[in-house]
């Protein structure tokens, strides 16, 4: 699904213009990603957890050099699905 997808699902069920339901979408990522960026992690009940993950300095390989490079430390953002979430998506495959 895409995020125009997503617009036009939540436009469907609820009534609201897609403009306002696409302002609303934008700033609710906006917000999570300014989060993450000062380090804080965001929790939704029910729904996951975003959250800042550190990744060690590790060596990789330049395989068309045929050498080795170090890959610095970094954080990237991670999202940790919630039990009743996941439960929830189990229940519908089946």
């Amino acid at each position: 699904m895409t995020k125009a997808e997503l617009v036009a699902e939540i436009s469907n069920k609820t009534g609201i213009e897609k403009v306002a339901v696409q302002t609303t979408i934008e700033a609710f990522m906006t917000s999570i990603k300014n989060s993450l960026a000062r380090n804080e992690p965001v929790y939704l009940r029910g729904f996951g957890s975003f959250t800042i993950k550190r990744r060690a300095e590790k060596t990789g390989r330049n395989i068309s050099k045929n050498t080795t490079i170090i890959i610095p430390a970094h954080n990237i953002p991670a999202f940790k699905p919630a039990k009743s979430f996941v439960n929830g998506i189990k229940n519908k495959v089946k």
